[in-house]
């Protein structure tokens, strides 16, 4: 119950915010809720025994999310994580410490700043790649239960299934198409279908991935902030490998196209 009734508030406002919000507003709450997610990575991190980022992570989570040349940024905060990863007592560690300031920061805000991206080139394809992880969670939780059989990834994820993942690849690209067909009508079929199909298998990898860490930290849930849901890393984790996969392949169509 708490589960469905935090959706029922937060998603009309990420549509909203997605749809109809002036582009400084959705940077903001984007920014906010990418530094909330950090903070959740941050402690993961620190259960795992790894030197946390801490504050200069978020600050360069912000400047990647936001700086004109994210290739020389990137490098940069490279350079950044080394230099603070010469702090930590034990210089085994260092290396590990470094590696998960730089992983933070592409993993959250890198994502992020394709959802930037993706909003400018089209509003409708951010909430395409939104619905596929809204819809393909839920199909799978409602499929996996009822019919779920075997297990996919014991070790990291127990709960899930095969079935469940199948059930969340048709949810999606049903949703995705029809989605489409109403919003976004000038684009083949084929094309959604693909786009669908790749964006909810990077998700349902990207829910594994947090899934992995949370269990090497020996933690359930990332956070408490979302009643039903855990943490805001837990609420996004699929759209943060989604997101750029749909960007990535629109571009490439671009490119690709007569």
């Amino acid at each position: 119950m708490k589960r469905i009734a935090t959706a029922l508030v937060l998603v009309p406002v990420v549509v909203w915010l997605v749809l109809a919000a002036p582009g400084w507003a959705f940077r903001i709450v984007l920014a906010a809720v990418g530094l909330i997610a950090f903070h959740e990575f941050d402690q993961i991190a620190g259960a795992n025994g790894i030197a946390k980022p801490g504050y200069a992570g978020m600050l360069a989570g912000l400047a990647f999310m936001f700086a004109p040349m994210p290739d020389v940024t990137i490098v940069g905060i490279a350079i950044v994580g080394m230099l603070l990863a010469m702090r930590v007592r034990d210089l085994a560690g260092a290396m590990s410490s470094a590696a998960v300031f730089v992983l933070g920061v592409v993993y959250i805000f890198g994502a992020w700043r394709t959802a930037v991206a993706l909003r400018e080139v089209n509003p409708h394809w951010l909430m395409f790649a939104l619905l596929l992880s809204w819809i393909g969670d839920t199909a799978a939780l409602y499929v996996g239960k009822s019919m779920g059989r075997h297990r996919m990834a014991p070790r990291v994820s127990p709960r899930k299934t095969w079935e469940g993942a199948a059930g969340s690849l048709a949810g999606s690209i049903i949703g995705g198409v029809v989605y489409a067909h109403y919003l976004i009508p000038s684009v083949q079929i084929g094309v959604v279908i693909a786009l669908a199909a790749f964006g909810n298998v990077a998700g349902q990898i990207g829910d594994l991935c947090e899934s992995a860490m949370k269990r090497g930290a020996g933690v359930k849930d990332s956070g408490t902030s979302l009643p039903g849901h855990g943490g805001w890393l837990d609420r996004i984790d699929s759209s943060l490998f989604s997101i750029p996969v749909v960007y990535g392949l629109l571009k490439l169509l671009e490119f690709r196209m007569p």
